[in-house]
């Protein structure tokens, strides 16, 4: 995650109801991010946590999967441009689908993931 939360989504945050959370929970929270696309505005729905040894962020719309460039966007206001985060898919045994439409990002604490060479991507 960036060394410093980023205020600006500060107001986004999600303060009533089971994802409430308030100012001092930093990282840790939901928040509900609008999405500009050349039509439409598209409401985010970004569930973010730093806690055991993973930085994590969950993105879900109600009713499709969110795009490559809201991902993008959303991976851009939570982590640093210098680092490295994936989406798994894990073996179907250890999937969990809680959201239909939700898509997940994730780096561990201390860890650097190793890339392809640009030369085979």
């Amino acid at each position: 995650m960036r060394k410093e939360f980023p205020e600006h989504i500060e107001k986004y945050r999600i303060t009533r109801g089971p994802l409430r959370s308030v100012h001092g929970f930093g990282y840790n929270g939901a928040f509900v991010l609008p999405y500009k696309t050349r039509i439409v505005m598209v409401e985010l729905t970004v569930i973010v946590s730093d806690r055991g040894g993973w930085d994590h962020v969950s993105v879900s719309t109600p009713h499709r999967c969110p795009k490559h460039a809201e991902m993008q966007f959303v991976k851009d206001i939570f982590f640093d441009p210098a680092e490295t985060v994936v989406h798994f898919y894990p073996k179907k045994s250890a999937h969990i689908n809680n959201h239909p439409f939700c898509l997940h990002l994730w780096r561990k604490h201390g860890a650097e993931y190793e890339l392809p060479p640009a030369y085979i991507v």
